[in-house]
């Protein structure tokens, strides 16, 4: 496989131009494979080659390239926090596939956020009339929690939690942005509203106000 070569240059490498660059890794690249004699020769090791749809210089075996110029690599192995509520704000529809065994159970969801996935949702979920009128829900949004996405699916599975109204009005669209932020927005308890002064209308006392620092 090609080798992306990565380096990084002063300002006198940037008044020589580009060429003085490559020509600079073409030298180093060259010495490398040099190096590597009779042996490298007969185990078919080329040196530096150019083509016509790349002018950079290329190396056929990796471990011939110091490490500064190989591009490290990396795999995500385990999650160990999750940052994002799995919440997302969205719409449902019918899928396109109806001989299909997956249309018969799941519907799709399609966020709002194109930065989440879309997602399967059992029809179960839905609204009873919807398999038979869904055009009445194309501008009705839903709040869907992801809560699981196979390694061999395009596509996540999740559940509709609730529906938040039509699209565009301003109480649905707070709550469904409260909602995907994992903000509480539900009403205080009684008792957190006891802590509150009673004897409206309530002022600071002097007394109170000569030991806090004034900010308004």
């Amino acid at each position: 496989p090609d080798v992306i070569i990565e380096a990084q240059f002063d300002d006198n490498d940037a008044e020589h131009g580009q060429d003085h660059l490559q020509d600079m890794l073409t030298d180093d690249i060259k010495k490398l494979s040099l190096d590597t004699g009779e042996k490298g020769k007969a185990a078919g090791v080329t040196g530096v080659h150019r083509t016509k749809q790349d002018d950079g210089p290329k190396v056929s075996d990796p471990r011939l390239l110091p490490d500064e110029f190989l591009q490290r690599t990396a795999k995500v192995v385990y999650i160990l926090e999750k940052k994002h509520s799995r919440a997302a704000t969205g719409f449902i529809k019918l899928l396109a596939d109806r001989n299909s065994e997956l249309f018969k159970r799941c519907a799709m969801f399609s966020p709002v956020d194109h930065r989440v996935p879309r997602v399967y949702v059992p029809l179960a979920d839905c609204p009873p009339d919807f398999v038979t009128k869904p055009e009445a829900y194309s501008q009705m949004l839903f709040i869907c929690r992801i809560v699981d996405w196979k390694e061999d699916s395009n596509f996540a599975s999740g559940q509709l939690c609730k529906s938040l109204g039509q699209a565009g009005e301003i109480e649905p669209e707070s709550e469904g942005i409260l909602t995907e932020y994992g903000v509480d927005f539900s009403d205080f308890s009684p008792e957190v509203l006891e802590c509150l002064p009673q004897n409206l209308p309530w002022v600071i006392s002097p007394g109170e106000l000569a030991k806090r620092r004034d900010l308004r």
